[in-house]
Protein backbone atom coordinates (compact mmCIF):
# COMPACT_ATOMS: atom_id res chain seq x y z
CA UNK A 1 0.00 0.00 0.00
CA UNK A 2 0.91 3.53 -1.22
CA UNK A 3 2.89 5.23 2.63
CA UNK A 4 1.63 9.18 2.72
CA UNK A 5 4.40 11.09 3.23
CA UNK A 6 3.68 14.90 4.86
CA UNK A 7 5.93 17.70 3.30
CA UNK A 8 8.22 17.71 6.26
CA UNK A 9 8.74 14.11 5.76
CA UNK A 10 9.52 14.55 1.81
CA UNK A 11 12.05 17.49 3.19
CA UNK A 12 14.05 15.23 4.86
CA UNK A 13 14.58 13.09 2.65
CA UNK A 14 15.62 15.65 -0.02
CA UNK A 15 19.52 15.64 0.86
CA UNK A 16 19.46 11.27 1.22
CA UNK A 17 20.03 8.96 -1.40
CA UNK A 18 16.02 8.51 -1.98
CA UNK A 19 14.63 8.97 -5.87
CA UNK A 20 12.12 11.74 -5.79
CA UNK A 21 9.84 11.20 -9.46
CA UNK A 22 7.72 14.14 -10.36
CA UNK A 23 5.23 13.12 -12.47
CA UNK A 24 3.47 16.28 -13.65
CA UNK A 25 3.69 17.81 -16.91
CA UNK A 26 6.56 20.34 -18.49
CA UNK A 27 3.80 23.20 -17.84
CA UNK A 28 2.95 22.33 -14.60
CA UNK A 29 7.08 22.44 -14.07
CA UNK A 30 7.09 25.86 -15.35
CA UNK A 31 4.57 27.03 -13.17
CA UNK A 32 5.48 25.81 -9.67
CA UNK A 33 9.15 24.46 -9.98
CA UNK A 34 10.18 21.01 -8.79
CA UNK A 35 11.12 19.79 -5.20
CA UNK A 36 15.25 20.03 -5.07
CA UNK A 37 16.60 16.51 -6.49
CA UNK A 38 13.25 15.16 -7.95
CA UNK A 39 13.86 13.50 -11.34
CA UNK A 40 11.21 14.96 -13.84
CA UNK A 41 9.17 12.20 -15.45
CA UNK A 42 5.78 13.12 -17.08
CA UNK A 43 3.42 9.75 -16.84
CA UNK A 44 0.23 10.88 -18.19
CA UNK A 45 -0.06 13.87 -20.37
CA UNK A 46 -2.86 16.45 -20.79
CA UNK A 47 -4.93 14.23 -22.37
CA UNK A 48 -4.83 11.29 -19.58
CA UNK A 49 -2.21 9.00 -22.14
CA UNK A 50 0.49 7.58 -20.81
CA UNK A 51 3.72 5.64 -22.70
CA UNK A 52 3.86 2.81 -20.12
CA UNK A 53 6.93 0.82 -21.35
CA UNK A 54 9.01 4.07 -21.83
CA UNK A 55 8.14 5.20 -18.62
CA UNK A 56 9.04 1.96 -16.66
CA UNK A 57 12.31 1.80 -18.29
CA UNK A 58 13.27 5.16 -17.38
CA UNK A 59 11.86 4.21 -13.64
CA UNK A 60 13.94 1.10 -13.70
CA UNK A 61 17.05 2.88 -14.42
CA UNK A 62 16.38 5.11 -11.04
CA UNK A 63 15.06 2.31 -8.97
CA UNK A 64 17.64 -0.37 -8.27
CA UNK A 65 15.69 -3.19 -6.44
CA UNK A 66 12.09 -3.79 -5.68
CA UNK A 67 12.11 -2.73 -1.82
CA UNK A 68 13.67 0.76 -2.92
CA UNK A 69 11.88 3.67 -1.17
CA UNK A 70 10.59 5.92 -3.98
CA UNK A 71 8.98 9.08 -3.49
CA UNK A 72 5.98 10.35 -6.27
CA UNK A 73 4.97 13.66 -6.53
CA UNK A 74 2.78 15.13 -8.60
CA UNK A 75 -0.14 18.34 -8.33
CA UNK A 76 -2.31 17.36 -5.58
CA UNK A 77 -1.72 13.40 -4.56
CA UNK A 78 -4.38 11.83 -7.18
CA UNK A 79 -1.97 11.09 -9.82
CA UNK A 80 0.82 9.49 -7.66
CA UNK A 81 -1.99 7.25 -5.53
CA UNK A 82 -3.24 6.06 -9.05
CA UNK A 83 0.91 5.00 -10.19
CA UNK A 84 1.86 3.84 -6.58
CA UNK A 85 -0.79 1.42 -7.21
CA UNK A 86 -0.03 0.25 -10.59
CA UNK A 87 3.72 -0.11 -9.61
CA UNK A 88 2.41 -1.79 -6.10
CA UNK A 89 0.19 -4.16 -7.72
CA UNK A 90 1.55 -5.01 -11.20
CA UNK A 91 4.94 -4.34 -10.96
CA UNK A 92 5.92 -5.64 -7.35
CA UNK A 93 7.49 -2.15 -5.76
CA UNK A 94 6.76 -2.87 -1.83
CA UNK A 95 7.93 0.64 -0.92
CA UNK A 96 6.43 3.13 -2.99
CA UNK A 97 5.13 6.57 -1.16
CA UNK A 98 3.96 9.96 -2.06
CA UNK A 99 4.15 13.69 -1.06
CA UNK A 100 0.99 13.86 1.03
CA UNK A 101 -1.35 17.25 -0.92
CA UNK A 102 1.23 17.13 -3.70
CA UNK A 103 3.23 19.78 -4.74
CA UNK A 104 -0.13 22.56 -3.70
CA UNK A 105 0.28 21.09 -0.34
CA UNK A 106 4.19 21.68 -0.39
CA UNK A 107 3.68 25.07 -1.41
CA UNK A 108 1.23 26.42 0.63
CA UNK A 109 3.12 25.25 3.61
CA UNK A 110 6.00 27.97 2.28
CA UNK A 111 8.41 25.27 0.77
CA UNK A 112 11.18 25.46 -1.74
CA UNK A 113 11.23 24.95 -5.72
CA UNK A 114 13.56 24.83 -8.19
CA UNK A 115 13.36 25.90 -11.48
CA UNK A 116 15.39 23.84 -14.13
Amino acid sequence: RVVDLSPSEVEKLINDDVVMIDVRREDEFKHTGIIKNSHKMTFFDMFGNCDVPTWLSKFEKLVKSKDQLVVLICAHANRTRTIADFLIQNHGYTNIAHLEGGIANWLDEGRETVFN
